[in-house]
């Protein structure tokens, strides 16, 4: 239980020390933002900051900081270490820099930023990559709450009629205006996730459950290794490139820079926070790695767990809150995926998206792609979307450093979890099932040296240029 206090005492302590460090180097100012300057009353809409934040905490938490939690728990109580530092080292900056660049480019998205940072090759690549990955996060968050919509209804309403009341839910909120959907009704599941962390938190601790105390040693049931698979498997937690594309959303929302370190940073504490609840609950609820283990295998998967889990500890509130849990927030990631698709293609081409007939050009292919995927079995899909979501974030976080040394400022706060998620990548991808299935004793010197050599890249490229570069004019 000591722990556990500890590694939350950490994570807010280091939203209020850390997080402003990352704060004064970037420098936030009293210039006029992209939701002042470019309201277009659709996606450039202003708004109130308590609203932007819980907007921003539902965009980017969904089911990640529940689902990847509780899977990274069967390592035992090492992935407290990882989703602590991970969030405040890296996360909350990764977060931060991602939507406060984006202000200072108009409310772009990722791509272009990437684009403007890491040259034209790498806009390409990120443009088609971050499309792809978001048509997947919005096709998977569309099929799997309307598998459990049809398990807790009449056999009339089967999965493929919940999959169509799905996508309409998903074509109102890509196509009109932020405020009228995403703006009413996330800020509502917003505090319902909060709600249900806490009522968790509270549950263990109040009925004696027992978190373990730290241990470095690996309590994976499958003895799978710590390094690389747990830092991938918690994902959201911890650092998501997924946040990188949602980010730029509540960019052309915010009226002053000077909120962005409680938005976006706060926001990624928040998650973390979640994500630390929930993985102390998965392992001291059954007692064991063991035990959760056997827990994901009989009730296939992380939402019967989180399913039994809220109702034991809360009862029937505790059963409400799961269900909003396991269906609202996936549709509450799904439906901001696909409207992230939609900017980036309207970026990418420079389509505007004022007028309702050009955003419905976007918005309909859209979402017929992802009725086609939809009939796909993705469990093998959604493995590779973990690891495209942590390369996400290393490009992320090299696109970052790249600005604050354009601007002669200090670029080690994004530098340095840049070159430790380029291992993290490098690495996965080598010895995965899903990947080259190379064995350890090359992927993880592999790993490291493709680390270093993305250093040494960043320095010559960046560091070491004179002026020429440097520094950048907005």
């Amino acid at each position: 239980m000591i722990t556990f206090f500890a590694a939350l005492a950490i994570l807010i302590a280091g939203y209020f020390t850390y997080s402003k460090v990352v704060e004064r180097i970037f420098g936030p100012d009293d210039r006029p933002t992209p939701a002042t300057t470019m309201t277009d009353g659709v996606d450039y809409v202003p708004m109130k900051q308590w609203k932007i934040f819980l907007i921003q905490l539902l965009n980017i938490a969904g089911l990640g900081p529940i689902f990847g939690a509780i899977s990274g728990a069967l390592w035992g109580p090492v992935v407290f270490l990882w989703i602590v530092f991970g969030t405040i080292f890296a996360g909350g900056v990764h977060d931060f820099l991602s939507g406060m660049i984006s202000i200072r480019h108009r409310g772009n998205s990722i791509s272009e930023i990437v684009g403007i940072y890491l040259g034209k090759g790498m806009k390409t690549v990120m443009r088609v990559f971050s499309v792809v990955l978001l048509v997947l996060v919005g096709t998977v968050f569309a099929t799997g709450p309307a598998a459990l919509l049809a398990m807790l209804t009449p056999d009339a309403l089967d999965a493929g009629f919940w999959l169509i009341v799905v996508l309409i839910y998903y074509f109102a909120a890509t196509l009109l205006p932020i405020d009228k959907v995403i703006g009413k009704i996330y800020p509502f599941f917003g505090i319902c996730l909060i709600i249900m962390a806490l009522g968790v938190a509270g549950g263990i601790i109040i009925q004696g459950y027992t978190i373990p105390e730290l241990t470095l040693q690996n309590l994976h049931p499958k003895e799978l290794p710590v390094w690389p698979l747990m830092f991938v498997t918690v994902a959201c937690g911890a650092i998501s490139g997924f946040h990188a594309t949602q980010s730029p959303m509540m960019a052309r929302c915010i009226t002053s820079e000077k909120q962005g370190r409680s938005i976006f940073y706060g926001a990624m504490v928040a998650e973390g926070v979640i994500a630390l609840i929930w993985a102390a609950a998965g392992v001291a609820f059954y007692q064991s790695t063991g035990g959760l283990q056997e827990a994901l295998a009989a009730y296939g998967g992380q939402g019967g767990v989180v399913y039994e889990i809220c109702n034991t500890l809360l009862g029937p509130a505790g059963m409400v809150l799961a269900m909003i849990g396991v269906i609202a927030c996936p549709i509450s990631s799904g439906d901001t995926a696909f409207r992230s698709a939609r900017l980036t293609i309207a970026d990418w081409f420079d389509i505007s998206q004022d007028k309702m007939r050009t955003r419905l050009y976007i918005t309909v292919p859209l979402l017929l792609v992802g009725l086609l995927l939809s009939q796909i079995d993705f469990d093998i899909v959604w493995r590779y979307f973990s690891w495209s979501n942590q390369t996400l974030a290393m490009i992320a976080l090299w696109a970052g450093a790249v600005y604050l040394c354009r601007n002669q400022k200090n670029f080690w706060i994004a530098a340095v979890p840049a070159t430790f998620m380029s291992a993290v990548s490098a690495t996965y991808i080598l010895m995965a099932e899903e990947g080259l299935r190379l064995p350890v004793a090359f992927a993880y010197p592999a790993g490291v040296i493709f680390a270093a050599a993305c250093a040494v890249v960043f320095y010559f490229k960046a560091v070491r240029p004179p002026q020429a570069l440097r520094p950048e004019k907005m």
